[in-house]
């Protein structure tokens, strides 16, 4: 009798155990993103008028759809009840980012001023803080990490391991699991997941975006800083922080 006690225990200890080791290797994720756009716009007499008849926030919904360790992600849809001008919107609904993270290439389309641009270069490394704070996003545990971009630009995220693609929103990468939250403060945006999708995943579209040109990240950033010269004033400051946000805005 006492050893079959300690089989049935052996058998639950086990069972338990194994019911712990679940791991998401290919999903669609959609996230909520919210930008505080009446933050974004400079000051000015125009510039007011146009804030006085926005909503406080914009908000979209993206997906994230990833398996075999390759993401893409996109934007789907707006909040049906927001209203916002066409000039908000379309540059939002072009961008889309694809990573692979077999080979460690990157591929993403930037709008600008109407224009497409496809960058394609090498995945780049940030630097993250892991930090003793948790959290449950969408139903699944996630911890909280930090990290500095683009020079001077803090990142604060939340990632779960129990799904297990580095990847995140956006070009924010590298953590050990997917980012289900995220927050730039100085960008007045955040990003958080409200589902996660494990059924009928579409693979097929997980590829990268097709173009005749493609630039790497460092001319992508030469050409922007070329065309940045033509709009900014010296002696203005409220232009040079809308430039900043904007400059943000493209390499993200």
């Amino acid at each position: 009798m006492y050893k079959i006690i300690l089989a049935l225990a052996f058998i639950n200890i086990t069972s338990n155990a194994g019911a712990q080791q679940i791991f998401i290797d290919k999903a669609t994720v959609e996230y909520e993103v919210k930008t505080n756009i009446k933050k974004t716009i400079e000051t000015g007499f125009f510039e007011d008028m146009i804030k006085d008849q926005l909503p406080q926030f914009k908000t979209g919904y993206y997906h994230y759809t990833f398996a075999e360790n390759k993401g893409i992600y996109k934007f789907d849809h707006w909040d049906p009840n927001m209203i916002l001008p066409t000039f908000l919107k379309t540059s939002d609904e072009a961008n889309a980012w694809y990573y692979d993270y077999n080979s460690g290439i990157f591929n993403m389309q930037k709008s600008v001023a109407g224009s497409n641009f496809t960058i394609a270069d090498s995945i780049s490394h940030i630097n993250w803080k892991l930090e003793n704070e948790n959290r449950v996003i969408a139903g699944f545990n996630c911890r909280k990490a930090m990290a500095i971009i683009m020079d001077s630009v803090y990142v604060f995220a939340f990632y779960t391991d129990e799904i297990t693609i580095p990847g995140g929103p956006c070009n924010i990468h590298g953590l050990p699991g997917l980012i289900l939250g995220l927050t730039i403060p100085r960008m007045y945006t955040s990003w958080i997941a409200t589902n996660v999708s494990v059924n009928a995943v579409d693979a097929g579209m997980i590829k990268p975006i097709a173009s005749k040109k493609d630039y790497t990240m460092a001319t992508f950033k030469t050409t922007i800083n070329s065309r940045i010269k033509e709009w900014v004033s010296e002696d203005d400051p409220d232009s040079k922080n809308w430039i900043a946000q904007f400059y943000w805005n493209l390499l993200l």
